[in-house]
């Protein structure tokens, strides 16, 4: 049982105390693991250690590259974080295939981020409506120190807007207020304004002198930014004449890969079973260029799932449409990303990953970002609607298999060999190893 007090304690304590209590029987070996993944920079270590809290050690993931991504007519080198086997190798199968097919296409179609003040009014909805009315200015200026630098490079509060909810919940309203961040994703910055605001809100209503007692009794719940950004929008496509789909990789004609694909993610639309793991495939990729670049991929995949159920049902967040023999497959996702500010700027990978893009703008990686889901979207559906997801994946996935039997070299090569024309399972694997260690 560890007592409480464990946060005041040094990194060193708190790993002793750790494996005292739950390693007890191999406790100088889980204290060597923790502390093999330390940085060896002391400063660099200090600086993850500061991220968070608690902080024990670091948990490595692999960082890959696309290293040749057609967008817009421009290349770029794009970063990407994951773990899951054949996520990267589908990126650059599709970047690859649509290289010579004018390559991938985005646009930014808003930038607005929301944040709202919750507050609890007692009074006439009109007489609230006409005293915000009233006020509303004045709430703007109480901003102007928290909000000029960021006016200064064009961004800032763009629109405060009361909403009455009281008819879904009594005497209940909300401040939504909209955002510029430009190239910050806005997080802290949103959250003091709205608190800031949520303040001088309280003090007007309170010196109100036309409002009774229990209209100057407001009640502020809480001032947070949504991360729903409906309108922190991107779009990005690819498309051809379906006669160009050919590729002897398909194995079949392209008017069948077309229909195909088409009824693959009409099948997205309507059954939500395969929408979740139709939408999960989009986020493998958009998720791992997030991480990439330091941004918040928890953020991103909560608004593209709801925004997917902005119609009163999950759905596939991707579209396939086919006019005039044009075949066109395209997503559009809301994407509240930075490239200043959080761990942008402080993880070494993070700036690493900003320099290989170029240093972009938030909507360039936007642009970015949107387009690696789409790509890897198009590798899992070309999979699925050709060979099957199992092919491609399980080889890419053998080398986990391999390691954890423990394989040495050897056996990894032969095995790479041996399963080129064979289904990789576990079993299969496993079965593979042993006939190689019973020979010899």
């Amino acid at each position: 049982m560890i007592s409480s007090g464990f946060s005041k304690l040094s990194k060193e304590k708190k790993i002793d105390l750790l494996v005292e209590n739950h390693f007890s029987n191999n406790a100088s070996e889980m204290k060597h693991v923790i502390e093999s993944f330390w940085h060896e920079d002391k400063l660099q270590q200090k600086q993850f250690d500061e991220f968070s809290e608690n902080t024990l050690t670091n948990f490595y993931f692999p960082y890959g590259v696309v290293p040749t991504f057609k967008l817009n007519g421009n290349h770029y080198c794009v970063p990407m974080v994951t773990e899951e086997s054949s996520v990267v190798a589908a990126a650059c199968r599709s970047a690859k295939f649509w290289e010579t097919r004018g390559g991938f296409h985005a646009k930014v179609v808003g930038t607005k981020k929301v944040g709202q003040v919750h507050f609890i009014w007692k009074g006439e909805s009109q007489k609230l409506k006409g005293f915000f009315d009233l006020n509303k200015k004045e709430l703007f200026e109480h901003t102007r120190p928290l909000t000029e630098n960021m006016e200064k490079r064009g961004g800032g509060v763009l629109d405060l807007e009361l909403v009455d909810k009281t008819t879904e919940e009594k005497n209940y309203y909300q401040m939504m207020v909209t955002f510029n961040t430009c190239d910050a994703m806005g997080a802290n910055f949103i959250n003091t304004v709205l608190e800031s605001i949520a303040k001088k809100w309280e003090e007007l209503i309170l010196n109100e002198a036309s409002f009774i007692e229990e209209e100057k009794d407001v009640l502020i719940i809480m001032s947070i930014l949504s991360n729903y950004t409906p309108d922190c929008l991107v779009k990005t496509w690819v498309e051809c004449e379906i006669d160009e789909l050919t590729d002897p990789k398909l194995e079949m004609a392209p008017q069948l890969f077309a229909h195909k694909m088409e009824l693959a993610v009409k099948v997205a639309e309507l059954d939500i079973f395969r929408a979740t793991t139709h939408n999960k495939g989009i986020f493998n990729g958009i998720d791992a260029v997030v991480l990439a670049t330091g941004n918040d991929f928890r953020a991103v995949e909560a608004c593209g799932h709801a925004y997917a159920s902005r119609e009163g049902k999950y759905k596939s967040l991707t579209k396939v449409e086919i006019v005039n023999n044009k075949f066109r497959f395209s997503l559009e996702i809301p994407l509240s990303l930075g490239t200043v500010g959080g761990l942008t700027r402080l993880h070494p990978l993070a700036k690493l990953s900003l320099k290989l893009l170029k240093n972009p703008s938030a909507e360039e990686l936007m642009m970015v970002t949107a387009a690696i889901g789409l790509a890897q979207n198009f590798g899992a559906l070309r999979s699925l609607v050709t060979s099957g997801i199992q092919k491609g994946h399980m080889k890419m996935h053998l080398l986990n298999i391999l390691n954890h039997f423990g394989a040495c070299d050897e056996e990894k090569k032969k095995a790479l060999d041996f399963f080129k024309e064979q289904t990789v399972s576990f079993k299969a694997v496993q079965d593979f190893l042993k006939t190689q260690r019973d020979y010899h």
